[in-house]
Parts: structure tokens; sequence; C-alpha cells
């Protein structure tokens, strides 16, 4: 019951407040703004005078223009031919990719080793499943290639663009966890 009345009377209280603050006087109100707008001076600088602009003329003739159309041509083709011949490394997109080529690496753990057939093979877990992975399977997003499996590692050889757009190798590795290791203890 109290709860029913603090509802009803709280918001006419807060109306009654509103309206006994509005100015009894709005032709002073306007008075004042106008003595204040009069008493107001806005404050002007001047503008400089743009400078006069002198183009550059290219006076010396006995000296290559730098801005021969041939000589940048041959620097370009120059360019090209070097990022051609360094750009060999690139990843077959053509290939099917394989389960664990879907998970960053930072995802994806080692959590051990086998031998079959007198080859290591390597276990690693992602997304709640483990996998069984062998020299040459690719994991990870950048195209990365398994090199080499040892009882403690697997090291991976990625394909990623460096900051040119150009394809390089980065090498890299899973370590084997340390929980796994321990069994679990800590």
């Amino acid at each position: 019951m109290l709860m029913k009345i603090t509802r009803i009377l709280l918001p006419l209280l807060s109306i009654a407040l509103t309206a006994g603050c509005a100015p009894s006087n709005e032709a002073e109100l306007r008075q004042w703004m106008t003595e204040i707008r009069q008493q107001v001076r806005p404050v002007v600088q001047d503008v400089p005078a743009p400078k006069d602009f002198a183009p550059y003329s290219y006076e010396n003739r006995n000296v290559i223009d730098p801005f021969d159309v041939q000589k940048v041509m041959t620097a370009v083709s120059r360019q090209q031919q070097v990022r051609a011949t360094a750009s060999s490394v690139r990843p077959d997109l053509e290939r099917r990719r394989e389960v664990l080529e879907g998970f960053p690496l930072d995802q994806i753990k080692m959590v051990g080793t086998m031998r079959q057939s007198n080859v290591n093979v390597a276990l690693l877990q992602s997304g709640g499943a483990t996998h069984m992975v062998r020299l040459g399977n690719y994991v990870g997003q950048n195209f990365g290639l398994i090199t080499r499996i040892s009882e403690t590692e697997v090291q991976i050889k990625e394909i990623v663009q460096d900051a040119a757009g150009e394809w390089v190798e980065r090498p890299t590795k899973l370590e084997l966890q340390e929980a796994a290791r321990t069994g679990g203890k800590q």
C-alpha cells in the first residue's frame, strides 16, 4: 500500500518542484540576454596573405633528368625482375586443405608422440579432438608444412606474405605441453 502511494506521489512532487523553478518574468530574462550580447565583442584576427608560388625549373640539361620516363621504366622493370627471381616460394593453393589447417597454430597443442613403422608421428590436439600427423602434413592457417617430428617438438615451415606482399618461409614449432610430459601433475 505504501509502495503504491509512493509511486503516485513521487512523480507528482517532482512535477510540482520543476514547475516552481520556472522563471517568473520572461521579459527580465530577455533584457539580460540583450545586455550581455551588446557587451561581448568578437575578436577577429587578420588572415595573412598567401605566399607567391614560384615553380622550380630544371635548367641543367647536361645532368640526367630525374623524371626521365625511360629511366623510371628501366628501374621498374629491374625491380620486377628481382621480385620474380626472389619470389620462388609460393603456397600450393590448389592443394586440398587438411583438418588442422582450419585452426591457428596458437590453438593447436602437441600432446604426445608415437612410433609407427619406425617413423615418429605426433599427436596434436585442437578443437576438442586429437589428430595424428606425420612428416609432410599441413597444420595452421599459414600453409604450415611439418618438416621434423621429435619426442618433444614438431618443426613447421610456414609460408606467409611479408610487408611487400611477397611470399616468404617462416620456421616455427609446436612443443610438447608440460602437463602432458608430467602426466597432468603440476
